[in-house]
């Protein structure tokens, strides 16, 4: 009976013709070897361009991997995403996040700046991600990405229903689009029980940032969940005034 014998490299050298076994000695030659090339599966990708201002840009981008998905027994869905930046088409760095209570059809955005007076030049780039409609909760990341170094500098939720909601509101004192401190506030604006047109405005859990080095660091510098400011505006003056 004879022994096939299939070498890695046939590729390079062709089909061997089968040999008996006494025709196997220790100095047969060793097979080659080639490095091989991994390809990735996810479970699906998606594009997510950043707005740089009211333009797109055209040669950076990041790319949203779903690594997994899971339900739990109340149906809540929990994906895990890989987020690859790429600079000029070409891909430097990636960051992995786990999102818990995903909607069917939530979308990513991006947009360069911590808001957008400062976006061009800038190199913190806000993701958010959810459903794109009223009254839907979405998770939003703040990323500071300088050369090949990333940093997840933030991280939020807000919601939005028709001009009221919970959202976070940057304040950039220096107005460069890369200082070296900032500060962020939660802004909600929720309407009177009994009066549509008049609401109630409150600020909580200010937070200032400061860059060391490379790296930012954040301090609360207001109680944790307690509102420090808090007015009635109407509707009109309160979106007038922003």
């Amino acid at each position: 009976m004879k022994i096939h014998i299939l070498f890695f490299a046939s590729l390079l050298i062709g089909c061997q013709k089968p040999k008996s076994e006494p025709q196997i000695t220790s100095t047969a030659p060793e097979p080659k070897t080639e490095t091989a090339i991994v390809k990735e599966h996810f479970l699906k990708t998606d594009t997510i361009l950043i707005s740089e201002g009211e333009e797109n840009s055209k040669s950076n981008f990041v790319l949203a991997h779903l690594l997994n998905q899971t339900a739990d027994k109340d149906s809540i869905v929990t994906s895990k995403y890989r987020l690859d930046f790429y600079v000029n088409k070409t891909k430097i760095t990636d960051s992995k996040i786990t999102i818990k209570g995903v909607d069917k059809g939530s979308e990513w955005s991006a947009t360069y700046g911590l808001t957008s007076a400062t976006a061009k030049n800038s190199p913190f780039i806000q993701i958010n991600f959810g459903y794109p409609a009223c009254g839907y909760n979405r998770n939003n990341y703040l990323y500071y990405l300088k050369n090949s170094d990333l940093q997840l500098v933030h991280e939020w939720d807000s919601m939005t229903d028709g001009g009221w909601g919970s959202w976070i509101e940057f304040d950039n004192p220096d107005a460069k689009s890369n200082p070296e401190s900032f500060y962020c506030k939660t802004v909600t604006y929720f309407p009177e029980d009994d009066n549509d047109d008049m609401g109630t405005v409150s600020h909580s859990d200010s937070i200032a940032f400061h860059l060391n080095g490379n790296h930012w660091k954040k301090q609360l510098v207001s109680a944790k969940d307690k509102v420090y400011f808090e007015k009635k505006v109407s509707f009109d003056d309160f979106h007038n005034q922003k």
